[in-house]
């Protein structure tokens, strides 16, 4: 069966039919209204949502229900990826894609300083090649801040356009303190000082620059002035006795705790109530400087012992005629700290002059000596293990002594900064130390690793301590005009109920100390006040003006209700009752 094929006419002789009309090519033509699919056909089960439907055939992300029906297309989506998780992956940043490289905190900080200072740096994708400033690179050798040193004449050159520090006690005018804010002068300007300089005599800035003397720790010697820690004395060990009497009608010395008295200096520690004190009672002055520290004697407190920025050490009476009984001459600087063995025939210093010696209470001779070549800023015995001390040093280090044989037994090095105090817990297991790292650690007694670190922004240098009679918590006076309190159980943290304000303590190691009972909390103060606090409500009672200039040293009676001994900057040790 044949198809009829284009069939016009049965007449042969008809005139052919007309030739079709040739299409017009798809390329020229104009389409005013394209045809707009809203539904791909390869992703008809995972389209958009129409306004109408009701249903949906499967469980939509939030992103694919907002999206819109139509808009530019995403550069950054590869063809055909259907998988949202995928859509914007090269899309990191805000503004587009941003490689990855691998780069440590400490190598871009260096390149960044370098930039900044040199004005070149290494590409991070090519470190071989440098970018920047060429010319600043080739003078450098292309080396970074942390390899580069430049030579005595480079430095010579820059400290001869640096202008005087100035004199710290001029304010205004000629010679006044500028110390690191101070600018260079010009290539021009630095040139004639240098010929002015060299044509009176005086030696170059480089020949007259100072020695640069790392900051103390205490900053007791800093308030009271330079000269403190200076004094004329030669560091052999000398005592003296001051006493009305050496030995009483049986034979006894000082060292003999009172029985005439009408309190009982031989009961526990802590077993009366104790009272907060509103008068002065004594006065004791025999020290001609600041004082730095005051220790009773041990559970008795029938003696009291202190020191001061004049390198001596006294022994006074506390009760009967109040008297000074010894003093201890052997330092030749300073005295930062001082503590007593258990049973009180024996007590340790430590000075500015590096040396920390043993010295017998009774007689006054020193038994020994011990030094690490560096200063020790806090001492303390370990009261379970009395031939065996812990020093703070100001080389950021804890060292371990035995006094049996001199010898360091232990070093425990962790801390950034001096130490600032010791502190035992736990039943003497364990102790806890701070620093002006501003930081808290806490150790295993002989393990030279921390077993806790405590170090927050918001953390002020802790500079003095005092643990609680019930061994559960640990006060601190902080940097910033309050005392805080840390548990010194296994957490050892922060009580944030319990923050102790209303004192100034800013600029000075100013001391406190906690009653036996565990019910008032008092400490010294800038302004020259003592401050009490009751321990529950951390609400102030009371302030007594004890002093002209800062009360650094405070020390609560061990067996009286209510007796605090405070010392300040002007060398007046005072009792209050």
């Amino acid at each position: 069966m044949s198809m009829l094929v284009d069939y016009g006419s049965s007449d042969d002789e008809a005139s052919p039919s007309p030739a079709p009309v040739s299409a017009v090519p798809l390329a020229s033509r104009v389409v005013a209204a394209p045809d707009v699919s809203l539904e791909d056909p390869m992703q008809l089960s995972m389209s958009l949502v129409k306004p109408t439907d009701t249903t949906l055939a499967y469980s939509m992300p939030y992103s694919d229900l907002s999206r819109p029906y139509q808009g530019p297309a995403n550069p950054f989506k590869a063809h055909g990826d259907v998988n949202e998780a995928n859509t914007l992956k090269r899309k990191n940043v805000l503004t587009g894609y941003a490689e990855e490289a691998a780069i440590s905190d400490a190598t871009f900080n260096a390149q960044q300083r370098t930039f900044t200072s040199l004005g070149y740096a290494r590409n991070p994708a090519n470190p071989n090649v440098l970018i920047g400033n060429v010319d600043s690179a080739r003078l450098h050798g292309g080396r970074d801040v942390v390899e580069y040193r430049p030579s005595k004449a480079e430095t010579g050159a820059i400290r001869a356009k640096r202008f005087k520090k100035g004199d710290p006690g001029v304010l205004d005018g000629e010679n006044a303190y500028q110390g690191p804010w101070a600018g260079y002068r010009d290539d021009e300007q630095a040139l004639i000082d240098e010929a002015a300089r060299a044509e009176s005599g005086l030696a170059s800035d480089e020949e007259y620059e100072e020695e640069l003397v790392a900051p103390l720790s205490n900053p007791i010697i800093d308030k009271a002035g330079a000269e403190y820690l200076d004094v004329n004395t030669s560091g052999v060990e000398q005592t003296e006795f001051h006493g009305s009497q050496m030995y009483d009608y049986q034979g006894r010395t000082y060292m003999h705790v009172p029985q005439d008295l009408d309190v009982d200096l031989g009961k526990e520690v802590g077993s009366t109530t104790n009272y907060i004190p509103k008068k002065l009672v004594h006065i004791w002055s025999g020290h001609t400087k600041p004082i730095t520290a005051l220790r009773f004697f041990p559970t008795s407190g029938h003696l009291l012992l202190s020191s001061g920025a004049d390198s001596k050490i006294k022994l006074w009476d506390v009760y009967h005629q109040r008297e000074l009984l010894r003093t201890y001459n052997g330092h030749s600087k300073s005295i930062t700290d001082i503590t007593f063995t258990n049973d009180g025939k024996a007590f340790l210093s430590a000075s500015y002059d590096r040396q920390m010696k043993l010295w017998d209470t009774e007689t006054g001779s020193c038994i020994s000596h011990f030094t690490t070549g560096k200063i020790p800023h806090v001492i303390r015995f370990n009261p379970s293990i009395q031939h065996e001390f812990l020093a703070g040093m100001s080389d950021k280090k804890i060292v371990q002594f035995d006094i049996r044989t001199k010898e360091v037994v232990q070093e425990y090095d962790y801390h950034l900064g001096p130490v600032n105090t010791i502190t035992f817990v736990d039943e003497d297991r364990r102790f806890i130390t701070t620093s002006d790292d501003k930081s808290l650690r806490a150790w295993e007694y002989g393990l030279p690793v921390p077993i806790k670190f405590i170090a927050e922004p918001y953390m002020y240098p802790l500079v003095r301590a005092a643990p609680h009679p019930s061994g559960k918590y640990v006060a601190y006076q902080s940097g910033d005009n309050q005392i805080v309190v840390y548990a010194s159980t296994d957490k050892f943290r922060q009580n944030r109920k319990k923050s102790f304000r209303g004192h100034n303590n800013a600029g000075y190691a100013i001391d406190l100390d906690i009653s036996p009972d565990g019910q008032f909390l008092v400490s010294g103060d800038s302004g020259g006040f003592v401050c009490f606090w009751s321990w529950r409500g951390c609400k102030m009672y009371h302030k007594i003006q004890a002093s002209e200039g800062p009360v650094t040293c405070v020390g609560w009676h061990p067996q009286e209700s209510s007796k605090v001994v405070t010392g300040a900057l002007d060398g007046l040790i005072k009792f209050w009752d």
